[in-house]
């Protein structure tokens, strides 16, 4: 059992690796089970039996684990956020007038609140700060060119220096290491993940995707490995969220139970639309089966344009907000083969675009 009292403590700033928890207890049995949580989340605590002595101690550490038995004891610390008071009697009332005492953010109750306190404990190891602006393209219809602004749009993020990571959603899209001109890199595909469960760690994860033009993809294989678990899914994609910086997805057309759980965690997503009524009406269906799940659609309109037809008046058809028009990238498909991503002409039209989408998404993400 987890439960709030006042507020969620603050996220670490810029993201950087934080040190381990400090515990409080002389519950020999409890502080067995909190240092064996530690160890599965990768942190190494400091522990106390009262209010640590040492100047700075208490108000420094990340995050404190209180034992239910030493909540007199540190009674008159001082107030701090990412207090958590952790106890085994579920039954007892008095630990919620002990917690507003000691000014805790959460009562927890072991065993029931183990994995809450492992996913926290990690968040602490990892220095978890502002998760990744989180962006999704897709196509209004087939050859849209929806891949084309996923791979520039990570590329532009990557050469302004965000941490950039490209995830492709589309297990029949003959895969993004190969656009990038990466298709033999070292590193880790999608079904590599397939049996992850609970929580994935965000740097172990980043670390073990090729490296291509500054950013890290995970991208398929060329083997029979069509589908990933929505659990996977679920965990692989927090992992890159908690990284910070920004997660551009290609997907599907589709929505399949594995697209549901990453659409759930996208800030936003780019319909790619081609000016023509055709795409258009075929754009509407897309729209209505991805919106039912995703907080934020935004069409991009891509010419050539159709007689009567501009970008305003195709977002006006589909009910979307416009992020404008995409330009075609010179030279692009003589490049295809040569290891040349698109947007990395950083003065191209393409490569403008995502410059300034990505200028505005970012003050968007700051004033939300």
């Amino acid at each position: 059992m987890a439960g709030t009292v006042t507020h969620d403590p603050p996220p670490a700033a810029g993201g950087a690796r934080q040190g381990g928890p400090l515990i409080v207890t002389e519950d020999a049995g409890l502080l067995d089970d909190l240092l064996r949580l530690c160890a599965a989340a990768g942190a190494t605590p400091e522990v106390h039996h009262g209010v640590p002595e040492r100047r700075g101690s208490w108000e420094a550490a990340p995050l404190v684990l209180v034992g239910d038995d030493a909540a007199r004891r540190v009674r008159g610390a001082a107030r701090r956020r990412g207090v958590v008071l952790v106890g085994r009697d579920q039954d007892d009332p008095g630990v919620w007038r002990r917690a507003v005492e000691i000014g805790a953010d959460h009562v927890l109750m072991l065993p029931d609140g183990e994995q809450w306190l492992v996913d926290r404990i990690a968040d602490v190891a990892e220095g978890v700060g502002r998760p990744a602006l989180t962006v999704g393209v897709l196509g209004g219809r087939g050859g849209a060119g929806a891949s084309t602004l996923a791979c520039a749009l990570a590329v532009t993020s990557a050469r302004e220096g965000l941490r950039t990571l490209l995830v492709d959603a589309d297990p029949l899209g003959g895969g993004l290491d190969v656009v990038l001109g990466g298709e033999t890199a070292e590193g880790l595909r999608w079904p590599a993940f397939a049996a992850s469960r609970g929580r994935v760690g965000g740097g172990a994860l980043e670390e073990s995707l090729p490296e291509l033009h500054s950013l890290r993809v995970l991208s398929w294989d060329r083997g029979d490995c069509v589908t990933v678990p929505p659990q996977a899914v679920r965990a692989v994609l927090a992992a890159a969220r908690r990284g910070g910086g920004a997660v551009v997805v290609d997907l599907p057309r589709r929505v399949d139970s594995g697209v549901a759980e990453i659409l759930a965690q996208l800030d936003l997503a780019l319909l790619v639309v081609p000016a023509e009524l055709r795409a258009v009406a075929a754009a509407g269906r897309v729209a209505s089966a991805v919106g039912m799940v995703l907080r934020d659609l935004r069409v991009a309109v891509r010419g050539p344009y159709a007689p009567g037809l501009d970008d305003r008046e195709v977002a006006r058809l589909l009910g979307l907000p416009l992020v404008g028009d995409v330009p075609v990238e010179p030279g692009l498909q003589r490049s295809s083969g040569s290891g040349r991503p698109p947007g990395a002409a950083g003065r191209s039209p393409l490569a403008r675009f995502c410059r300034e989408f990505w200028e505005r998404a970012l003050v968007e993400a700051r004033a939300a």
